[in-house]
Order: structure tokens, then C-alpha cells, then sequence
């Protein structure tokens, strides 16, 4: 695994299995798994919305329900 920090409380964790989770402040909140991109549906701020879609770049993500990214980084 590797920890990149993106700046002011944004960074991503790269696993083994080549999937990226986005963290903004301590919270998984985007991620890449299998070349599928997801995006938490819950609003929590909007400093994270904006590292969101710093992250996501203009490409398109499906949205997912934040149990999705707690599980996921659960298992890391």
C-alpha cells in the first residue's frame, strides 16, 4: 500500500490490488476499483466536494451510499 497526501487534508491510499481510495480529512470518500470510479452520495462539506471533484478531474463517477467507501477502506 502507499499514501499519497494531495494536499491539505486530501490524500489517497493505493492497495495492493491497484484500487485508490480518495480520503478528505479522515473520511473515504472516492475511489477507483477496477478502473470504475465511485463518489460518495452524501454532502459533507463543501472543502470535500471540492476535493472530489479535484480528484475526479472531470471524469465521470457513479455515485455510491458512504457505506460503500466505509467498507471498502474497512478492508484495507
Amino acid at each position: 500500500m502507499k499514501l499519497n497526501n494531495l494536499g491539505n487534508n486530501k490524500a489517497e491510499l493505493i492497495t495492493n490490488s491497484r484500487s485508490v481510495v480518495l480520503f478528505s480529512y479522515n473520511t473515504p470518500v472516492a475511489a477507483e476499483v477496477d478502473y470504475v470510479l465511485y463518489r460518495t452520495d452524501k454532502f459533507w462539506s463543501v472543502t470535500t466536494s471540492q476535493h472530489i471533484s479535484k480528484w475526479l478531474d472531470g471524469r465521470n463517477a457513479e455515485n455510491k451510499p458512504q457505506e460503500f467507501f466505509n467498507n471498502l477502506a474497512g478492508e484495507i
